[in-house]
This record gives structure tokens, C-alpha cells and sequence, in this order.
């Protein structure tokens, strides 16, 4: 048993990395395990405000004797701890890694991912396969077992896109890897003022800028496709943060969860939108496939493209050498013109099966099974350092 973790990462933000670690952390506390968690102040341009946060995870600052510091953030954020075990649960969106994290990667005893996607792009940036492990990440099922939809969200916007039929969600921050202008492109060409249908933009406009990058992807949209927003089924946009607490309510407002994101390591809204019930349309890449199939959801055929191209200037540098996956825009079109149609009834939403198997409880216990077994390692390897011992996930 893991009886005191050091965590290391971000808590206090609305990032996907900020909710892995409350995640986590909250599971591992249930399962008995001390925890001092130490944030990253540093890690993205916004934190939530102080009435969204959760006051207990402030209280876990003081040492608890462990003898292994768990990061999570990208292997440039990493600061080893000398005489310890240091453990980095990371992740990427496109294949392979950037260069100089293979050798950043060498000063962790451990790479903790959460899909084989991930392991593989580690692997093609020269990480080798028996320094990596796997473990998924979570949802709470309780939040999602009786919910009810958000009547704040839906008093805050003035759109009736809550009143229509279909109700198309996605959540992502405004940068281009999420491709958001590519689901502007596809919901302009498949919807029309006809359709009892919307499309609700939980947008995150963290860094400076965002606000006039979403407007002028729109207005590409409109020429690209020669239609204005006016003339489709109407884009409701949600800016403002949500707590954990909140989160499940916008998802049981809702009745679809679309995704054209050219590249994921998880995708957790993803995820939630599963555990809620809701319809999924995602593209058949990356982390997806690691818990969706066709017969739970509408996938996208995905092509391999450069990254470099269709990465915006927040992102060139971490991401020009790599590969993207570009969704099928025509079969996203598809897609959507059958949800609202009706068409999809024949797919049954992965609810059970993320409800039972993804749990934060489960991926708690497995990430102590691999803390155990790699701190064991560790012990090994002090008296026999000439054995080389192998890890795989």
C-alpha cells in the first residue's frame, strides 16, 4: 500500500490537467493515502475563482513523509526530487512528442499516461515502452447518477437554444488544436434555420486574445462556406467558468456531446457527456479510441495530417514537428445532420460502462498498484544496479 504521496500539479484552474489532479487527489485521500499537494502556480494564464474552488485542497499543504512525488504536468514542468521517486503522469495530442522531452523524460523513474495513444506517441519520440505505464483517468459516478439539467446556464443566456430538440454541446478551450472552427464550418453547412436544433460552445477564453480568435474564426466560417450564422440553427456561446460541482448539470441540459478536436490525450468533457447519457459524435483518433467504438458513438473518419499547418501561433512551437488527425468534415456533416434527424438511435451511449469501470476509485487503485510496483523497482535497483528491470503498462 502507498500510505503518503507527494502530488505535484496544478489545482486551482479549469484545465483539464487542474481537474485530473483534484480528481486524483480527492480518490486517493478516500482510499487512505496522505497526500501534500504542492500546486503549479505558474501553469495556465487563468485560475478559477476563489467562490468555484474547493477550499479542502488548500488544506493538504504540509509534508506527509512520502517517499514518491507524483507530477502531473508535461515533462518541461517537472522538477525531480532528489532522493525520491518521482513518478510523471503526463500526457500529448499529436505523434511524436516534441524532441526535447524524451531526454526531460529520463529525469522521472516513471511515465504514467492514460492511453495507449499517448504510450505510442512517447514511444515515437524515443521514450522507451518499459519506462511507460498506463493508467485512465476518471469520472465520479455519483455526480452523475442523478442529475438534473442547469437552470442557472440556462437563465444566464437570453438564446432559446436550450428550448430546442437537439442540443449539440462541446467544451473546449479556444485554441486550434480543439478545431472549433472546423465544427463552425460543419454545423453552417448541416443545419438551417428549420431545424429544432442548437449548438451550446462551453468556450474557455483563458489566454489574451481568445475572445477576437473565436470571432474571427466565425466570421472564416461564414466565407468559407458562403453562410451566414443567421441563416442555421442557432450557436449559443457559454463563457463563463463552471466549478466540478456545476459541470454535470450543463451536460444533463443537453442532448449531444461533438468533438472535432484534431488530437486528444483524454478529452474528459468527453467523457462526463458519456456518464451523462448523452449522444456522441467524436473523431476516430487518439485518446477516443480508447474508450469509444461505433457502437457507442458516431466516430469521424480521421486523416494523419502535418501539425505544424493548422496550428495557430499558441501552439506552433509545441506542436510544428508533429502529426495531427483531421476529421472527415462531410462525415461530421453527416453525423450531425442524422443526430438531429434521429437517425442515431441505434447507438446506446457508454453510460454503464463508464459509470463501472471508469471511476476515479479504479484509476486510484491502479495508479497505487504501479506506485507500489515502481517504488519496488526502485528499492531493487540500489542493490542490484546492474539489472535492468522492466516496467510495461
Amino acid at each position: 500500500m502507498i500510505e503518503a504521496l507527494t502530488i505535484r500539479g496544478p489545482f486551482h484552474g479549469p484545465t483539464g490537467y487542474d481537474r485530473h489532479v483534484r480528481g486524483f487527489t480527492r480518490a486517493l485521500r478516500d482510499l487512505g493515502v496522505a497526500i501534500q499537494l504542492i500546486d503549479l502556480p505558474q501553469w495556465g494564464p487563468i485560475q478559477l475563482p476563489i467562490e468555484l474552488r474547493d477550499p479542502w485542497f488548500d488544506t493538504l499543504d504540509r509534508p506527509v513523509g512520502a517517499r514518491t512525488v507524483l507530477h502531473f504536468s508535461t515533462p518541461l514542468q517537472v522538477r525531480p526530487v532528489p532522493g525520491r521517486v518521482n513518478v510523471n503522469y503526463t500526457m500529448f495530442e499529436a505523434t511524436p512528442i516534441p524532441q526535447p522531452w524524451a531526454a526531460l523524460s529520463d529525469h522521472c523513474d516513471h511515465i504514467v499516461v492514460p492511453t495507449a495513444s499517448s504510450a505510442e506517441m512517447f514511444q515515437a519520440g524515443g521514450v522507451r515502452a518499459e519506462r511507460l505505464a498506463l493508467c485512465p483517468l476518471g469520472i465520479s459516478p455519483k455526480a452523475f447518477t442523478t442529475i438534473a439539467p442547469s437552470e442557472r446556464v440556462q437563465d444566464e443566456t437570453s438564446h432559446d437554444c436550450w428550448q430546442r430538440a437537439s442540443r449539440f454541446l462541446n467544451v473546449a478551450e479556444v485554441s486550434s488544436r480543439k478545431n472549433l472552427a472546423g465544427l463552425l464550418r460543419a454545423w453552417l453547412r448541416a443545419t438551417t434555420l428549420d431545424d429544432d436544433a442548437a449548438l451550446i460552445l462551453k468556450a474557455g477564453f483563458y489566454a489574451p486574445g481568445s475572445r477576437a480568435r473565436f470571432a474571427e474564426m466565425l466570421a472564416h466560417a461564414e466565407t468559407e462556406t458562403g453562410i451566414a450564422a443567421k441563416n442555421a440553427a442557432p450557436i449559443c456561446v457559454v463563457d463563463r467558468l463552471f466549478s466540478d460541482a456545476e459541470m454535470p448539470g450543463l451536460f444533463a441540459a443537453t442532448t449531444h456531446y461533438i468533438s472535432l478536436s484534431f488530437g486528444e490525450g483524454w478529452d474528459q468533457p468527453m467523457v462526463e457527456a458519456g456518464a451523462a447519457g448523452l449522444r456522441l459524435i467524436a473523431p476516430a483518433h487518439s485518446a477516443y479510441l480508447a474508450y469509444l467504438d461505433p457502437s457507442c458513438a458516431s466516430l469521424i473518419p480521421s486523416a494523419a495530417v502535418p501539425a505544424g499547418p493548422l496550428a495557430g501561433p499558441d501552439l506552433f512551437s509545441l506542436f510544428h514537428a508533429s502529426a495531427w488527425w483531421q476529421p472527415d468534415e462531410a462525415a461530421a456533416i453527416a453525423a450531425i445532420r442524422a443526430a438531429i434527424d434521429g437517425q442515431d438511435r441505434a447507438l446506446v451511449p457508454p453510460r454503464e460502462r463508464i459509470l463501472r469501470d471508469l471511476t476515479w476509485e479504479r484509476a486510484a487503485r491502479r495508479l497505487i498498484d504501479l506506485l507500489k510496483t515502481i517504488e519496488a523497482a526502485r528499492r531493487w535497483r540500489r542493490f542490484w544496479p546492474g539489472i535492468r528491470w522492466n516496467r510495461r503498462g
